[in-house]
């Protein structure tokens, strides 16, 4: 594909690009030597968006050995990161509140596309993420699977799956799920960050009233404002609870959706639900005859997001 035909690409169009370019891209990918046990005890990830999600994981796949924590957290109680080694996630580099806490940090390392941004210039060192993408605006999906892998291998030894049927069930699944525009996306362990990652691309790219939560804390909370026709994902194995709750929520009269893909390796089911979230947001938004992503031309919002992160 030519720059002069990458310039012109609406940001659905690269949207969808980069998801197809994933399975390619995994062929290629290098994990990083893990941490040792040791190390991990003195270890906080941090990062805003999908990279906070990206932390999220590396503190649930590090048996929560490591722990994952807002960077303004960081900055309002700085003896957190008193001897301790911060990683801040950041597919840009510019985000100034990792900049802000990385700077009261005396080790630091950075997890960036950009090996001279802000970011990188002022931690120690840093790990540069070297996915190939559209290079237009659009939401994010290679650039967070690698982030979120990367930070994974950080705490844990991983091996990456090149089994084609889990993009393939992925995309049969999203085809096949009816949604409205009030969702509600529940996960739990791994799935948590995921189900929160699901909330942003419907945010991001069709800017549709979504929520996110664990799956316990669901039936405590979030269940008291639902309405019928309202559609619950449950990003969980199919296990007895799991069916348990959308039995109940069906006889609610409410919309479920329950995709699962069957495997002993969390990587692979990782990857399921991770494409899975994607797709469900590119096929509505087709769907749709959308060309570009809601907060695209939602240009106020950006614009106000835009003053708050950079």
């Amino acid at each position: 594909m030519s720059d002069d035909f990458m310039i012109f690409m609406q940001s659905i169009e690269a949207y969808e690009k980069d998801i197809f370019d994933q399975p390619n891209f995994l062929n290629t990918f290098q994990a990083i030597k893990p941490l040792t046990e040791h190390q991990q005890k003195n270890v906080i990830f941090s990062g805003t968006g999908d990279s906070f999600i990206s932390a999220m994981l590396a503190e649930v796949f590090s048996d929560y050995a490591v722990k994952s924590m807002d960077p303004l957290d960081l900055l309002r109680t700085k003896s957190i990161v008193k001897n301790k080694i911060i990683y801040f996630v950041s597919i840009s580099g510019n985000t100034i509140s990792n900049i802000k806490a990385a700077k009261i940090t005396k080790k630091s390392t950075a997890i960036t596309s950009v090996p001279q941004s802000k970011l990188a210039n002022v931690c120690n060192s840093s790990i540069i993420l070297n996915f190939q993408y559209s290079k237009e605006l659009t939401a994010g999906s290679i650039s967070f699977l690698e982030s979120a892998l990367t930070c994974i291998s950080l705490v844990s030894p991983i091996s990456i799956p090149k089994d084609p049927k889990i993009f393939n069930k992925a995309i049969s699944d999203a085809k096949k799920s009816k949604f409205g525009k009030r969702l509600f996306v529940l996960g739990s362990g791994y799935t948590f960050p995921i189900a929160m990652y699901c909330a942003a691309k419907f945010y991001e790219v069709l800017g549709y009233d979504v929520h996110f939560q664990r799956i316990e804390q669901f039936s405590h909370m979030e269940l008291f404002s639902i309405k019928k026709g309202d559609t619950v994902i449950i990003f969980e194995e199919n296990n007895y609870h799991a069916k348990q709750l959308s039995r109940n929520l069906k006889n609610l009269g409410l919309n479920v959706i329950h995709p699962t893909f069957t495997s002993k390796h969390k990587i692979s089911k990782l990857l399921y639900y991770v494409y899975f979230s994607q797709l469900l947001t590119l096929f509505e938004a087709k769907r749709r005859r959308q060309k570009e992503c809601h907060f695209i031309l939602s240009k106020n919002l950006r614009n106000v997001s835009n003053q708050m992160i950079y």
